[in-house]
């Protein structure tokens, strides 16, 4: 595994100048940004990130306000009282991208969301006070208790909310695999413990955040 060091030489080399870097690297929310965030965003959230699994992201984008008015603005206690029979009527909805298993993800994660609340205060404290040191325990609960979160999912619906994370692209695979760190892509529990280690070796080194170190190591790809 190489240090920090070789990885911020090895991608600079793409740009004309560090800031010309700096500015291509994703920036993670604050705890204070991912608290004050309203419970019903991080559902919507979660909910367009299920939906745009296997699509077009701007075909699910450009429908989400659709979304909005269909699962009523993503009010958490709303949503998680919907019966069968309104989940059913939203396949006859033409504006909403009908997908009977992720309609029904749509609730059950409200119901997921909602227990975080009662547990934590709200979504957006459960997930700021999430060490990053666990990341791939994050991904395990969201994973397990959640519904269409499998996979990339879990990880990049934190992504997508601000929350940072690395994520286990193709190209991060590649990197990881060049490294020595794994020999497949890691699913199981001790392959992603040395993903979650190696991430939080070059955190300790360089001070950055996990995405932007996962997006670095993604460059190292093809080079």
């Amino acid at each position: 595994m190489k240090d920090y060091r070789w990885l911020h030489n090895h991608v600079i080399k793409r740009f004309r100048s560090r800031r010309d870097m700096e500015a291509s690297l994703p920036v993670a929310k604050t705890r204070a940004e991912l608290i004050s965030m309203v419970d019903s965003s991080y559902l919507s959230i979660m909910s367009r990130r299920i939906f745009r699994a296997g699509l077009r992201h701007a075909l699910v984008d450009a429908k989400w306000p659709a979304f909005e008015l269909a699962f009523f603005n993503f009010n958490l206690n709303r949503v998680a009282m919907m019966s069968d029979d309104e989940l059913d009527g939203l396949m006859a909805n033409t504006e909403i991208i009908r997908h009977w298993n992720k309609i029904k993800a749509v609730r059950h994660n409200a119901v997921f969301l909602l227990e975080m609340v009662k547990l934590h205060g709200s979504v957006g404290q459960w997930l700021a006070n999430w060490p990053e040191a666990d990341m791939i325990g994050l991904w395990s609960l969201l994973k397990k208790e959640g519904a269409q979160l499998g996979g990339n999912s879990g990880a990049s619906f934190l992504r997508m909310s601000g929350k940072d994370t690395f994520l286990l692209t193709d190209d991060v695979v590649v990197a990881l695999k060049a490294q020595g760190i794994v020999d497949r892509r890691p699913s199981a529990q001790r392959d992603l413990k040395k993903v979650q280690a190696a991430f939080s070796q070059w955190q300790m080194e360089s001070g950055r955040p996990y995405c932007q170190l996962s997006r670095m190591l993604s460059m190292t790809v093809n080079y």
